[in-house]
């Protein structure tokens, strides 16, 4: 028999029951994506709990929501770091295992250093390298694929970058020795820095999740974090992306989100934009380009502020990824710096 009872008390709570409450609140779409990071057996548990919670109050479920957004912003609730993580397998299982596991997790990714190494930054690379003996750049260049050695060279002072050019032409093979050294040296100086420079703020996190909200609970959740924690509500505010903050893009990143969205996407978007946001589509287009847009708009009729949010959400997600591909850049407030996703 199902149960309905209604809960209304969140100490009452288990952790798989709050777990399962937020999934369900999130939507078949974006739940589906956390049930792929999840394995048969969590997903089986998790669905059992579902099955089984009842009715659950829309207060209570503010409450929780509130609860996950001071446990992720709060920079005194939990933190996970590396070297807590490997505290904690030292515990548990021996120093050479701890060791295997904390080497994969640590800096970029790939099964070997070589393979690491070649989802690093060049620039980031070259800076490391330009202070080892040009002998240790040359192993450490000729071990990575020659596009990303060009690179790599192409970063480095001239002068240091042609000694490694010469000792690479006279190198010979390296003995194992030299060579489990290096790579020694690369993991414990480089790529453990390397990953400790690159954790993110709780911030960042949560500012990406705000983001996918719709309008309605932003602007909610954020209203009641700033009554408890007005200094993380603003980071939060600082940090999200936002549909009018494309506004921020200047015209060549305009004509570049052009040509990557979805243009069915667009006229709904531009529903419910402002005028100077509409004013700033139509300056990057030509003009009957421009003129079919406006009569898409006018075709359209009402529209649900659902949908226009959901189609503004896709343009902004196309942004983000453009972004991160360093296609385009998205200034923060002030313009000072880049934002990276």
């Amino acid at each position: 028999m199902q149960n309905t009872r209604v809960r209304e008390d969140i100490r009452s709570l288990s952790g798989t029951e709050k777990a399962a409450i937020l999934i369900l609140s999130l939507g078949e779409e974006h739940a589906s994506r956390v049930f792929n990071h999840m394995n048969d057996d969590e997903i089986k548990t998790l669905s059992q709990v579902m099955a089984n919670l009842g009715n659950v109050s829309s207060n209570l479920l503010e409450k929780l929501f509130v609860e996950f957004v001071e446990q992720i912003s709060s920079t005194g609730s939990l933190v996970g770091s590396l070297e807590t993580t490997e505290r904690l397998l030292l515990k548990v299982m021996d120093k050479a295992k701890v060791d295997a596991i904390m080497e994969d997790i640590r800096g970029p990714a790939g099964r070997t250093m070589w393979d690491k190494l070649a989802n690093v930054n060049e620039a980031v690379l070259a800076n490391f390298l330009k202070n080892e003996y040009p002998q240790t750049v040359a192993v450490v260049v000729s071990k990575i694929k020659p596009d990303h050695a060009a690179k790599v060279l192409s970063q480095l002072p001239e002068s240091f970058a042609m000694e490694v050019i010469l000792r690479m032409l006279r190198m010979e093979s390296v003995q194992k020795e030299v060579l489990d050294d290096i790579e020694r040296t690369l993991r414990n100086e480089f790529m453990s820095n390397l990953a400790r420079t690159n954790r993110r703020d709780p911030h960042e996190n949560m500012a990406e999740i705000f983001n996918n909200l719709d309008r309605a609970h932003e602007s909610k959740f954020l209203s009641l974090l700033e009554e408890r924690n007005r200094e993380s509500a603003e980071k939060i505010k600082n940090l999200m992306f936002t549909f009018e903050d494309l506004i921020k893009l200047d015209a060549k990143a305009i004509q570049a989100l052009l040509r990557s969205i979805d243009k069915t996407k667009l006229p709904i978007a531009m529903k419910g934009a402002s005028d100077n946001i509409k004013n700033l589509f139509f300056s990057n287009m030509s003009e009957r380009a421009g003129k079919l847009l406006k009569e898409e708009i006018a075709a359209l009729g009402p529209v649900r502020l659902r949908e226009v949010e959901e189609a503004q959400s896709s343009i902004v997600s196309t942004a983000k990824d453009l972004a991160a591909r360093g296609e385009i850049t998205i200034a923060k407030e002030g313009g000072e710096d880049e934002i990276v996703y």
